[in-house]
C-alpha cells in the first residue's frame, strides 16, 4: 500500500531547531502516529542540506534485519560506522526494543561528533531509569496523530465538511489515509 508522506511541519521545525545541540532528541508518541516517517522527513532535510548519507545512521529496531541482543552490540555496530571526525546523525527507531538501550544512547551522546535521535512509546522511553540516566541531557518532542489541518493536506478534494466527518469518525492516524486513498469505495468503515 502507498505511504502518505504528509509533512509534519511543526515537528520537523522542532527537530531543525534542536539540530546539533548537545541534547538527545527523544520523539515520543503512540504507536503508528508517524514517528518513523518524521525521521525519514528529517533525514531528507539533512541530505538536502548537504549531509552525506554516510554520516546518517538510521536503525529501526522493529526491523528483523537488526538483531542486536544487547545494548553493547548496538553501540559497537554504530561505533564501527563512525569512521571520521565529521558530524554523524544517529537515528534509533523504537529503541526500547533493546534491553538497557539507555546505556548505548548515553554512550553515543557523550561522543562530540554524534547527534542522537530516538523514538519510542511514551510508556517505555522516559520512565524510570532512562529519565534518571539521561536527566538534563534530552529534549522530548511529544508527537500526536495528524491534526485536521495535516489530514486535509492528503486529499485533493477539499470538501472540508466530508473530510472533517471522516477525520472525526476515523481519527488522524496516518495509516487511515492510505486505506481511504487505496479503497475509497470498498471500506464501509470509512463511509459516512
Amino acid at each position: 500500500m502507498p505511504n502518505s508522506m504528509i509533512e509534519r511541519t511543526e515537528y520537523l521545525e522542532e527537530l531543525k531547531r534542536w539540530k546539533d545541540k548537545d541534547l538527545i532528541k527523544v520523539i515520543t508518541g503512540i504507536g503508528r502516529c508517524g514517528k518513523s516517517t518524521l525521521f525519514d522527513q528529517y533525514i531528507s532535510y539533512l541530505q538536502e542540506s548537504g549531509t552525506p548519507k554516510e554520516q546518517i545512521i538510521k536503525i529501526n529496531l522493529e526491523d528483523p534485519d537488526y538483531s542486536f541482543e544487547t545494548y553493547k552490540e548496538l553501540y559497537d555496530y554504530i561505533n564501527q560506522k563512525v569512521t571520521t571526525d565529521y558530524d554523524y546523525y544517529v537515528f534509533l527507531d523504537e529503541v526500547q526494543n533493546i534491553l538497557e538501550f539507555q546505556k548505548a544512547v548515553d554512550g553515543l551522546y557523550i561522543k562530540k561528533n554524534i547527534d542522537v535521535y530516538i523514538t519510542g512509546s511514551n510508556a517505555y522511553l522516559l520512565s524510570g531509569e532512562l529519565a534518571t540516566l539521561l536527566s538534563g541531557r534530552y529534549i522530548e518532542i511529544k508527537m500526536l496523530p495528524l491534526s485536521f489541518k495535516e489530514y486535509r493536506k492528503a486529499f485533493d478534494d477539499k470538501n472540508d465538511y466530508q473530510l472533517f466527518l471522516n477525520y472525526m469518525k476515523n481519527g488522524g492516524m496516518p495509516r487511515n489515509i492510505d486505506i481511504i486513498k487505496t479503497n475509497p469505495n470498498d471500506l464501509e468503515f470509512f463511509q459516512l
